[in-house]
């Protein structure tokens, strides 16, 4: 820890360049933690994490249909539980 007086010359020094200037309280008071800031946004329908085995030509034919084969998949699996599950 810096003593009093080498605290002193350190924010001397940082008020003194203007690229550098301390944090005014109002600004410390509006910092957002980064973890509150990374990754996606939460979805309102959570989607769980499973493992499954599908055929060799499902999965091929799906990521022969580039990025977002996964999501495909799901969207076609969510067609059938709609039609079947209307007529059960």
């Amino acid at each position: 820890m810096p003593t009093a007086e080498e605290d002193k010359a350190i924010t001397a020094a940082a008020r003194s360049d203007p690229d550098a200037q301390p944090l005014t309280p109002l600004q410390l008071k509006s910092m957002v933690p980064i973890q509150a800031l990374r990754g996606r946004p939460k979805s309102e329908h959570k989607k769980l994490l499973v493992s499954v085995r599908y055929s060799q030509e499902v999965v091929e034919f799906f990521k022969s249909t580039g990025e977002g084969w996964q999501s495909r998949m799901d969207g076609v699996l969510r067609q059938y539980v709609a039609r079947h599950s209307r007529s059960a």
